[in-house]
C-alpha cells in the first residue's frame, strides 16, 4: 500500500538550485528513514542523502555534502532534497526510498523497503 511519489526534477543550468519533493502515503511516516538515491546512465545507483526516523539526523554522500540538504515535513508526509550549486555530474534520475536501516547501512539500497519511480534532473552547462 505504500506509495512514494517524487516531483520537481527538470532541466537546469550548472550553478542553479532545485528542490525535489517526495510525497509518502500508505505508511506510518515517523517509522521510516527516508533517503534519496540517484542513478545516471551507465552508472550504478548511488546513495545521496538520508534523514533518520528517530531524531531527524541527516547524512550525505561526499559528492553532495555542503551542497544538498535533505529535510522532511511530518505534517505533510513529505521529504525534500534541496539541491544547490548543481553540477553536470549531478545529472541523474533521483529516487526516494523508505526503510529502517541501522546507521551503518544507510547507504545500502538493498535495505530500503519502499521506492518511488524517480524524477529526472538534468544539469547543463
Amino acid at each position: 500500500q505504500a506509495l512514494l511519489v517524487e516531483s520537481g526534477g527538470e532541466l537546469v543550468q550548472a550553478g542553479d538550485s532545485l528542490r525535489l519533493s517526495c510525497a509518502a502515503s500508505g505508511l506510518t511516516f515517523r517509522d521510516y528513514d527516508f533517503a534519496w538515491f540517484r542513478q545516471a546512465p551507465g552508472k550504478e545507483r548511488e546513495f545521496v542523502a538520508v534523514i533518520r526516523r528517530s531524531g531527524g539526523r541527516t547524512y550525505y554522500s561526499d559528492s553532495v555534502k555542503g551542497r544538498f540538504i535533505i529535510s522532511k515535513d511530518s505534517n505533510k508526509n513529505t521529504v525534500y532534497l534541496q539541491m544547490n550549486s548543481l553540477k553536470r555530474e549531478d545529472t541523474a534520475v533521483y529516487t526516494c526510498a523508505a526503510g529502517t536501516p541501522i546507521l551503518s547501512a544507510i547507504g545500502r539500497d538493498d535495505i530500503y523497503r519502499f521506492w518511488g519511480q524517480g524524477t529526472q534532473v538534468t544539469v547543463s552547462s
